[in-house]
């Protein structure tokens, strides 16, 4: 099983990024889907979730900028990230797990992705 997160780079504060997240090894039909950041010097915190009936939720500080989507056709999770900001600078991780879709919040991540890196300039 592995989940393979990619989109990262350098961007100016406004800007925009979209990561993906691909999984393979298994389907992750029935999985929530989610992402997290870990900035430098700081514990990795929830980013945003989407479970397996679209349900969707999102950390207070990207609410409004942030989307999260999946394609269960292509087995990947997104991340569109608008308005950037430099304090959205962090490696971003992708996770999977079995959690009910009012939860996802909560999610810890069966499955866990490489990190992928978002440097936000100002």
């Amino acid at each position: 099983v592995q989940l393979q997160a990619s989109g990262g780079g350098l961007v100016q504060a406004g800007g925009s990024l979209r990561l993906s997240c691909a999984a393979s090894g298994r389907s992750f039909v029935g999985y929530a889907m989610g992402w997290f950041r870990q900035a430098p010097g700081k514990e990795r915190v929830f980013v945003a979730a989407i479970s397996w009936d679209s349900t969707t939720d999102y950390a207070d500080s990207v609410k409004g900028r942030f989307t999260i989507s999946r394609d269960y056709v292509k087995n990947t999770v997104y991340l569109q990230m608008n308005s950037l900001k430099p304090e959205d600078t962090a490696v971003y991780y992708c996770a999977a797990e079995m959690i009910a879709p009012k939860r996802i919040a909560a999610m810890n991540g069966d499955y866990w992705g490489q990190g992928t890196l978002v440097t936000v300039s100002s």
